[in-house]
């Protein structure tokens, strides 16, 4: 399965083999977000993420399901029921993560995190923009190397849509692409 934000590939996380399960320790990662403003200045922000645990292979199996069958308005609200796996600070706030999940890929991995919540509405009114029905999820996808090194991007107000091959459309709110460059595991 792979996102697709616009037609455009990203990443694969909900229905890919090979998650994990619960991780024993917790994982905290910090994160330059980098986006171009509608004047074309680049605009960054720092992001921390901490993952206390990653979800179960029975979670990832329920949300796919969940999206499914009642799409991003049920996903959501399974994502509400869901206990805190961590959280990702962005925006001068704290924002719940509720599905957390990583995938080998060799020399490293591809970790990706789902919050209920937008964490911050980006558009041509940057910092200011309002916020539109639909876009009330934040997805954050992490590549990293054995160290925990990496870079990735995010959509910090988005919507997820599941298409008939099973690949997750990502639609970002703000249509730029919110970088995560400099990642760093602490």
């Amino acid at each position: 399965m792979t996102l697709r934000r616009e037609s455009r590939p990203v990443i694969a996380f909900l229905i890919a083999a090979g998650f994990s399960a619960a991780i024993a320790a917790a994982e905290t990662y910090t994160a330059t977000a980098e986006v171009r403003a509608a004047d074309g200045t680049k605009k960054t922000a720092p992001v921390t993420i901490q993952i206390d645990r990653f979800s179960t292979d029975a979670e990832r199996q329920a949300a796919l399901k969940t999206l499914k069958e009642t799409g991003q308005a049920g996903l959501k609200k399974w994502l509400q029921s869901m206990k805190d796996l961590g959280w990702v600070e962005a925006a001068s706030k704290k924002t719940p993560i509720r599905y957390a999940a990583w995938r080998s890929t060799g020399d490293g991995r591809v970790v990706t995190v789902v919050t209920p919540d937008a964490i911050v509405h980006l558009g041509a009114d940057l910092p200011d923009a309002k916020p539109r029905g639909g876009y009330d999820l934040a997805i954050g996808v992490l590549i990293l190397d054995a160290a925990g090194k990496g870079h990735g991007e995010c959509a910090p107000a988005g919507k997820i849509k599941l298409q008939s091959n099973d690949a997750i459309a990502i639609e970002d709110y703000g249509g730029s692409t919110v970088w995560l460059q400099g990642i760093a595991k602490k």
